[in-house]
């Protein structure tokens, strides 16, 4: 992965993470890796700020429950669980990754964290409002154009609130950040390669704003959180909006 590149448009490139046919012990170590650098770079706080407004704006119920599409690993989802305590809320999560590997490292993460369960599946293969609240972060980058309306339409349909997006900001400053930092904590391809380009896959508020008027979606909304991350708020609408290929 370069240095340098162009930024201006999201990077077509698929990371290796996409090619299911490799797997293994590698995946593995990356994703422990990956706990890492979610650490080095907050990863939770866009979907924790997320999940607090259309709780909020749901009327802050006792009883909530999450579905994490593309989780991985899942660890961003402890800070939720430590929301939910100081909330009093009763909280069940889902973690939904369509690797085996990932499926793994998550039930060892959780293993004795009773609110929190491992499906391994599709997210298209989700029965509509399969949960209050569905999460993705760092996982819509791995789409584009129709492609990316047509997850999101699934996203939103398996919600019954509506969906929050963690994904990252392209810039200069966050790709130079991840390539440097990837090279310093893994000597793991998956880490070196997909980091860095995870970041030219991202998104700018265009990119967001594009995708709003696509969805047809006048509630979306977005947000910049550090550290060069996004916070966007999809609420469920009524009506089912998914759209009929």
């Amino acid at each position: 992965m370069p240095f340098f590149r162009a930024l201006a448009e999201r990077a077509q490139e698929d990371e290796h993470m996409d090619d299911f046919s490799m797997g293994g012990e590698e995946l593995s170590e990356a994703l422990r890796h990956l706990r890492r650098l979610n650490t080095i770079f907050p990863a939770a706080g866009p979907i924790l700020h997320g999940v607090d407004k259309l709780w909020k704006m749901k009327g802050s119920p006792s009883v909530l429950s999450i579905l994490d599409v593309g989780a991985g690993s899942g660890d961003i989802n402890n800070k939720l669980l430590r929301w939910a305590d100081q909330k009093g809320i009763s909280l069940q999560i889902t973690l939904v990754d369509m690797t085996k590997e990932a499926c793994d490292e998550a039930r060892f993460l959780f293993r004795n964290e009773p609110r929190v369960k491992v499906q391994q599946g599709n997210v298209k293969e989700l029965a509509e409002g399969s949960a209050d609240i569905v999460t993705a972060s760092q996982f819509v980058h791995h789409f584009d154009g129709d492609e990316l309306v047509d997850m999101v339409s699934h996203m939103l349909r398996a919600s019954k609130f509506g969906v929050v997006v963690n994904d990252i900001h392209r810039h200069p400053v966050s790709y130079t950040a991840v390539w440097l930092m990837t090279r310093m904590i893994s000597r793991n391809r998956y880490i070196r390669h997909d980091g860095p380009l995870s970041v030219a896959k991202g998104f700018k508020g265009r990119d967001w704003r594009e995708l709003k008027t696509k969805l047809n979606h006048d509630t979306m909304t977005y947000a910049w959180k550090p550290l060069f991350r996004y916070c966007v708020v999809i609420p469920r609408s009524g009506s089912s909006i998914l759209k009929q290929s």
